[in-house]
């Protein structure tokens, strides 16, 4: 399938977009690592930038957690490194919650 032909203010309408929901994400990250929202808020949460977020971007953004331990955790509970939030069935979910309170 070939890339839609875009004007120059379509293609301007869309970076910008894409700028915000970097931006967005990257304040929910830092929300997470300092305590301000945590990990069941934000897998409950219907919040679109949370449900677009990959879990892999999410546990590195809890303190104590890099990409070893996150890619660590996501493989021994099964979860693809391609995963977002949205994406988790509930049975994932309950693992991820238990295995990050430990």
């Amino acid at each position: 399938m070939a890339l839609p032909q875009l004007t120059d203010e379509q293609r301007k309408e869309a970076l910008e977009k894409a700028a915000k929901a970097r931006h967005e994400r990257a304040e929910l990250r830092e929300k997470i690592k300092g305590g301000k929202v945590t990990l069941e808020e934000v897998l409950d949460s219907d919040d679109p930038i949370a449900n677009r977020m990959k879990v892999s971007a999410l546990i590195e953004s809890l303190p104590g957690y890099g990409k070893a331990k996150a890619a660590k955790i996501m493989d021994e509970l099964g979860i693809s490194a391609t995963r977002r939030v949205k994406g988790l069935g509930a049975r994932q979910r309950e693992q991820l919650i238990e295995a990050l309170s430990k």
